[in-house]
């Protein structure tokens, strides 16, 4: 036997790599799905409705009014507020506008916005009923400014109130000074009354974005319909600068589409701790934790689905080796999960259980124990592995089987994205998990009502695993047209 097939088949696969031009189009998500632009399909009825009219300030900073202390002009599709007077108290100087529609009381909604000041400071948002402050307010939060433009996003219940009407303001006073403020992307919208059924297509995955940028070709139009129609998830890591804003930008176009948007979060620390390919993640634990809590606030009250890091727990035993402790990456995940819970409780989050090859299944039971798999729906299996979905269920059956009662069988998804052929036998090192040849795409995503919860597509298929196989010098993560046609053609 030779020891490094137990966990090679999970190497490097998971880097996301963006392209300056996808960053800037991940940029522009939100003024653009969320308003109804040329990148999204139109909204169906059930979606949820836009609250805010003029959130991206395309010439225009109308409806929003200037109160107190304020001077509001439009700057390069941003809205420019200057602070005249430095005023003691935050609603001498505000701007607001009024929501589009009433809120319903009881009811979850999502304030989000991109700002930034020329002096750092704490402002405050407030989503409320008049134009001064109220005990009547649904939401009113610190918004700590600072000279870099992030991304903010509060979920809220709206007040029981009498009132009809509502408003968003931004209150600006007390700074001790006369800062300029900049928004952009502001959007409120309310969180589906019922979890969607229709899984998220993102147009900005890598397949659909080379497929869009090569549609009249044949490799295009065979991509596109293949693969980038599809819904596949979305991977979250250290490579986004600003996760708040890269996650809140995902979540709310697939709220736009009244569809479930499914992410991957993967940054713990010492990812990959068995061949590093995909090495990288959060510096240490307090880091890791203040990460994950800025990935479950963005998704706050909205539904999602969430892959937890993947090759996690079966990786842990790699961890001596670095001088780690497989224990601490155990609590990492029980923070993890807990965090989870708390901060985005309509998530169904499943925790990552490596494949049936990996680690026996009576480990794997213990390790998600400890890894807090009682806080989440379930646990995932054969993310980016070739697997079959048969031998993968096999395995997701006996690992509940070990499950303690007191925890449960548990819901278990499985990554059928490159497993129509099953995994590639031969024994030439790497080519069994690394870019194989003759390999295929597996099962499109679909709901089930027995065995696995869901069979999704968790890997996105054509992104290289590695510097190997196939895939030649292609690094972890990047999108290739000859990798996603070989899955497409199953051939070599």
């Amino acid at each position: 036997m030779i020891i490094a097939q137990s966990y090679l088949p999970q190497k490097g696969h998971h880097v996301r790599l963006l392209s300056a031009r996808r960053a800037a189009l991940a940029a522009t998500l939100t003024a653009v799905t969320l308003t109804g632009g040329v990148l999204a399909a139109p909204a169906p009825a059930s979606a949820a409705a836009q609250l805010i009219a003029n959130g991206t300030f395309a010439g225009t900073t109308a409806p929003w009014a200037a109160l107190g202390q304020t001077t509001v002009t439009a700057e390069s599709g941003l809205m420019r507020v200057q602070v005249r007077q430095n005023v003691a108290n935050p609603w001498d100087a505000m701007v607001a506008s009024p929501t589009t529609a009433a809120l319903n009381p009881g009811r979850s909604y999502t304030l989000s916005f991109d700002a930034y000041a020329t002096t750092s400071f704490t402002a405050k948002a407030t989503v409320q009923y008049t134009a001064t402050p109220s005990s009547n307010q649904s939401l009113a939060t610190d918004v700590p400014l600072t000279a870099t433009s992030r991304r903010y996003s509060f979920p809220f219940t709206a007040a029981q109130a009498g009132a009809t009407a509502a408003e968003v303001t931004f209150q600006l006073g007390g700074s001790g000074g006369t800062p300029v403020v900049r928004f952009d992307n502001v959007s409120l919208m309310e969180t589906q009354t019922s979890r969607p059924t229709g899984l998220y297509v993102s147009p900005l995955s890598h397949p659909a974005d080379w497929a869009a940028r090569n549609s009249g070709t044949a490799e295009g139009q065979a991509v596109m319909n293949a693969i980038g129609s599809k819904p596949i998830f979305e991977w979250f890591g250290g490579w986004f600068p600003d996760i708040t804003r890269a996650v809140d930008t995902y979540v709310g176009a697939a709220q736009a589409a009244d569809k479930l948007p499914m992410l991957v979060a993967y940054n713990i620390p010492n990812r990959d701790a068995c061949a590093h390919l995909s090495g990288g993640g959060a510096g240490d634990a307090p880091g890791y934790h203040a990460w994950i809590t800025d990935f479950a606030k963005a998704i706050g009250n909205r539904h999602a689905v969430v892959v937890l890091e993947p090759d996690a727990i079966a990786a842990a035993p790699c961890l001596p080796e670095i001088g780690e402790d497989p224990e601490e990456q155990f609590r990492i995940l029980l923070d993890a999960t807990q965090v989870l819970r708390a901060q985005a409780p309509n998530a169904w989050v499943y925790l990552d259980a490596g494949n049936a090859t990996w680690r026996a299944a009576d480990w794997t039971a213990t390790a998600l124990v400890k890894s807090g798999v009682a806080n989440t729906r379930g646990f995932s299996v054969n993310v980016s592995n070739y697997l079959s979905t048969a031998d993968s269920e096999q395995f997701a059956v006996a690992v509940n089987g070990h499950l303690p009662a007191t925890v449960g069988a548990k819901k278990y998804v499985i990554d059928t994205s490159r497993n129509g052929n099953g995994p590639y036998t031969d024994d030439t090192p790497g080519d069994n998990w690394c870019n194989p040849p003759g390999r295929k795409l597996g099962t499109p995503p679909v709901r089930q009502t027995s065995g696995a919860e869901y069979l999704f597509w968790v890997k996105v298929p054509g992104d290289s695993d590695g510097e190997c196989g196939i895939g030649g010098s292609i690094p972890a993560g990047q999108f290739s047209p000859g990798l996603a046609m070989a899955l497409i053609n199953g051939a070599s």
